[in-house]
């Protein structure tokens, strides 16, 4: 298991420095900071904006706006899995509007919604309507999986519907959700910030980005995503490592 685990790092590794070497030499070949600046650049304007008060409110109602989003879609994606678990009819009845909030446009979403509501809390929402389902899609296969390999043991034992979904079907399946829950929340990161972008949303990290973009700040510009990027590894590797503690734990 540590052997595969390194053996995952170091082909992760290989890969980052890869798309390093590649930056490094279309910034040789172009020798143009206005179409791609140089890495060098990149970094230092990340320390400028590391020091900067603006850049972390920016970054503090950017990360706010994506936890609520994360928090609403996992309570209630999973608490609608639960229900598609144990009744049939639930889960017919959300499986073609799952379906249609996977399929539908993200930019049409935002669009409708700087129409109808505002440009803070647009983020949000579309956030919360991408994640949602991906919380859903995630539990119940979870579930599904606890019930192919321990279904028969409460009827066995003839333990009550409650006692199942609380002592078995969520318990077992958390570590596999969690571990999930990583990548939807970098996921719902990006998202975020791509509706901020559009709907220039102020003091965010999105609206910075634009900020950047309008005025030709091609260094700004991708210090600030290279900044998101980092921060969704991070949030990946939280997620990914408390799922291997509760594992531990529970063995």
């Amino acid at each position: 298991m540590k052997k595969q685990t390194l053996k995952n790092f170091l082909f992760s590794l290989a890969a980052i420095l890869f798309l390093w070497a590649v930056w490094l030499i279309a910034a040789l070949l172009i020798r143009n900071d206005y179409i791609l600046p140089s890495f060098v650049e990149a970094f230092r304007e990340m320390g400028r904006l590391l020091g900067e008060a603006a850049f972390w409110r920016a970054f503090s109602n950017t990360f706010l706006r994506t936890l609520i989003a994360f928090a609403v879609s996992f309570l209630l994606g999973a608490g609608l899995a639960v229900l598609a678990s144990v009744k049939r009819g639930v889960r017919a009845f959300f499986a073609p509007i799952i379906s249609v909030l996977r399929t539908v446009p993200t930019m049409a979403i935002i669009l409708l919604l700087l129409v109808w509501t505002t440009p803070r809390i647009a983020p949000v929402i579309v956030t919360f309507l991408v994640l949602m389902p991906a919380f859903y899609a995630a539990t119940l296969a979870s579930i599904d999986d606890v019930k192919e390999q321990f279904g028969l043991l409460p009827k066995a034992f003839r333990v009550s519907l409650s006692r199942t979904i609380f002592r078995m079907y969520l318990p077992l399946s958390a570590p596999n959700v969690l571990a999930q829950s990583g990548s939807i929340l970098s996921m719902g990161l990006k998202i975020t910030v791509s509706g901020e972008v559009l709907a220039n949303t102020f003091q965010s990290l999105g609206g910075l980005m634009q900020e950047a973009k309008m005025f030709v700040e091609m260094p700004r510009l991708m210090a600030l995503t290279l900044l998101c990027i980092v921060l969704g590894f991070v949030l990946e590797g939280l997620c990914f490592a408390l799922s291997k503690l509760i594992v531990r734990w529970r063995a």
